[in-house]
């Protein structure tokens, strides 16, 4: 098993305080991969605008960012900001890393007074090609996203290795949301763009388990030729790209999402009162039931987070917190190292038909099961 972990909170905090609690749950995972993705940004030495995109990655090598340089340039973005590591290089198990970047740009003149959809295609478009461009030079360029106030960090190795390698303790940068996934490799080489979190136009979600449907999920979305929706060196990737096609393709509430990857059963649809809805929904969707054991962590552009379980339950999450600040991880103990000065007893486990919300307020959670109604699109 994977480990998760996330932390919500009004006020923007350090991600290093989310890998001391991955340091707690140190037992699941193996050190072959860390991923971090930051929602909400704030950067001690530059006052950030979150109409700018963030774009995150590493160079591989000089030439691999002179080439990301002159590729944005020609493009029409300018660079804002470039915020730099303090770095620890000794601590990180590869040696071809010349460069961790988070860069701050303007969109082009162009897209000043596009619509929110144009503009988060050119930046989907953008973030692709880039990824493209590192593939056809010796993966000498890694991309892991582009997307106004959100950073994603990835590498192979003990998450609070990394942390002190990149110097995540100086409070350099902080974010209201921090999702950190500590990799356990069971089924894939160890590959950056196997880390959790996965994150397609704003959403992100990381996943404990294992999903034995993947090839037939993986299949049905690559048929939909959607911009994307492509890479899936890990089986969970699949979740993130479900999860965007129930909300930007389907136009549906997030509470959709789990009667896409876990309906409900034929005689639980008969005596729902959205059952006729469902129904078709479930055999639209039918080739997006996942097949677990998974625990499914998201968020949204925001700021909502979300905590999910399949049908047979067999990975665990516990969801704690109080006003202002909340936590997700795998483990109890997870939570108890980024809340600790929450009721305990209020904490939660969600069951099968669960979607624990917590909304981008954060003063309360919602407890939401799929026995419930919720809004539906008026052209549904």
């Amino acid at each position: 098993m994977c480990r998760l972990a996330l932390k919500t909170a009004n006020e923007p905090f350090s991600p290093y305080e989310v890998l001391q609690a991955m340091e707690a749950m140190q037992e699941g995972y193996d050190g072959s991969g860390l991923g971090l993705l930051l929602r909400g940004m704030e950067f001690e030495d530059f006052k950030y605008n979150p109409r700018f995109p963030i774009l995150s990655g590493i160079a591989h090598s000089k030439k691999a960012e002179h080439r990301l340089d002159q590729y944005m340039d020609e493009r029409g973005y300018e660079l804002k900001y470039d915020h730099r590591f303090t770095m620890r290089p000794e601590l990180i198990e590869a040696k071809d890393r010349y460069r961790y970047f988070l860069r701050a740009y303007r969109m082009p003149t162009a897209f000043k007074e596009k619509s929110t959809e144009d503009r988060e295609l050119e930046l989907l478009d953008t973030r692709l090609a880039l990824r493209k461009l590192g593939e056809e030079n010796g993966n000498d360029l890694t991309v892991f996203s582009f997307y106004p106030d959100v950073a994603v960090i990835k590498e192979v190795g003990w998450p609070l290795e990394i942390g002190n390698a990149l110097s995540l303790w100086d409070n350099q940068i902080k974010s209201r949301v921090c999702m950190a996934q500590g990799r356990q490799n069971t089924n894939y080489g160890i590959n950056l763009y196997a880390c959790h979190p996965f994150f397609i136009q704003g959403i992100a979600t990381m996943t404990n388990g294992e999903n034995s449907a993947f090839v037939p999920v993986r299949d049905w979305l690559l048929g939909k030729d959607i911009p994307g929706y492509m890479g899936y060196q890990s089986d969970s990737e699949v979740f993130a790209h479900i999860l965007h096609y129930t909300l930007k393709q389907l136009k549906l509430p997030l509470e959709a999402y789990k009667h896409i990857i876990t309906p409900l059963s034929t005689k639980e649809l008969a005596a729902h009162p959205q059952g006729e809805f469902l129904t078709g929904l479930r055999n639209v969707c039918r080739r997006l039931i996942i097949d677990g054991p998974n625990a499914v962590i998201g968020t949204l552009p925001d700021e909502t987070c979300m905590l999910a379980m399949d049908q047979k339950k067999l990975r665990p999450a516990t969801v704690g917190g109080r006003e202002g600040v909340w936590a997700i991880a795998s483990e109890i103990c997870g939570v108890d190292a980024m809340v600790p000065d929450r009721d305990p007893s209020l904490d939660f486990q969600p069951m099968r038909e669960h979607t624990v919300i917590i909304p981008p307020h954060r003063k309360e959670l919602t407890i939401w099961s799929q026995h419930d109604q919720f809004p539906l699109p008026q052209a549904a």
